[in-house]
């Protein structure tokens, strides 16, 4: 005669039933170390324009910075990111305001750095936001990215924001083999406890729209970037890239962007036991800005979720615009 259960041996709503056992067998947590800062930096005395694209951003002048500098101390923030918007009298087909030890950048650097603050600063490397022609490497009159011409301006650059109190040096423009020369560079001239975060797999994705019209490359990138930056549909390429940049010195490695590419961070996190970053971008912020402003979605338990899912996928940190809101969220929820 056999025997028929007539409940189940495990109810998996045991554990669900009270905030208390929900607290304790919880896998994964968000916490405000989590959290990194992008800001947007601009020329001019006393400013703080909203971006139209991106719903309480704001590009800040350097004499503002005080404000960006009170925010970070008082929401415990970690790590600050600079990104500058650059006039569109100083971009040139070479990108040359990169290298101005005055330029945005670097006056953003000694304003923060002149109050001693207690978070990191970290400066994208790149030419996008000084080109006129909005690609992140120099061209040739066809149109092509040089790679090694690139290269050797990117390795000046990181040297002049590691000059000016950078921590964290960020290539982002995906050239090959740059982050080599960059941790080389930075030996011989006494960085060597200078931070690399490669962004070492970032996609040609459509979500980056925002952050451009925030930078102002938007205005002059007449072609995509995919010639350079990865395929959207490829996986195996992200571990290639990864393993690369590991190898060439890299401290830290980024993915981006974040929501659409949480396979990637857990499959780096997985096969390569490094530590990995991820970026909620522009796209994916603005999305979720917008549609809580016509009442279509619940916005902070939505930007929860969104995290949760990059931290649960791996990310061992994530740059996201809602860093302050929600470091402070989460601090009082501890």
């Amino acid at each position: 005669m056999s025997l028929k259960l007539e409940f189940p041996n495990n109810r998996l709503r045991r554990t669900r039933q009270s905030k208390w056992i929900r607290n304790l067998v919880q896998e994964n947590i968000l916490g405000p170390n989590d959290l990194i800062w992008p800001i947007f930096v601009c020329e001019g005395k006393n400013i703080k324009s909203e971006i139209k694209t991106m719903p309480d951003v704001y590009r800040y002048s350097v004499d503002n910075l005080n404000e960006v500098f009170d925010i970070a101390c008082k929401e415990q923030i970690n790590l600050v990111a600079i990104f500058p918007y650059t006039p569109e009298d100083l971009k040139s087909n070479d990108g040359r305001e990169g290298l101005n030890p005055n330029n945005l950048v670097c006056k953003s650097l000694k304003k923060l750095r002149d109050n001693s603050p207690n978070f990191g600063l970290m400066c994208d490397v790149a030419l996008d936001p000084y080109t006129d022609h909005g690609h992140d490497g120099l061209i040739n009159d066809e149109g092509t990215i040089l790679n090694d011409e690139t290269n050797e301006v990117l390795v000046k650059q990181s040297i002049l924001f590691s000059q000016h109190g950078a921590d964290i040096i960020a290539p982002s423009d995906m050239m090959d083999g740059r982050i080599g020369l960059i941790r080389s560079e930075l030996e011989k001239n006494n960085f060597k406890d200078k931070l690399i975060l490669s962004y070492a797999a970032k996609y040609a994705s459509g979500m980056y729209s925002p952050f451009r019209d925030a930078v102002g490359s938007s205005i002059s990138l007449k072609s995509n970037k995919k010639t350079y930056q990865m395929d959207i549909n490829n996986s195996d390429e992200a571990i290639r890239e990864v393993s690369m940049d590991i190898s060439e010195g890299a401290d830290i490695v980024m993915v981006k962007p974040g929501i659409s590419c949480l396979d990637i961070v857990y499959r780096i996190k997985n096969e390569l036991n490094f530590p990995t970053f991820s970026y909620q971008v522009s796209g994916e912020y603005s999305a979720i800005k917008i549609a809580a402003q016509k009442g279509i979605i619940d916005e902070k338990s939505i930007v929860i979720e969104q995290l949760s899912s990059l931290k649960r996928a791996g990310a061992d940190a994530i740059i996201t615009y809602y860093a302050p809101e929600i470091s402070k969220f989460l601090r009082l929820l501890s």
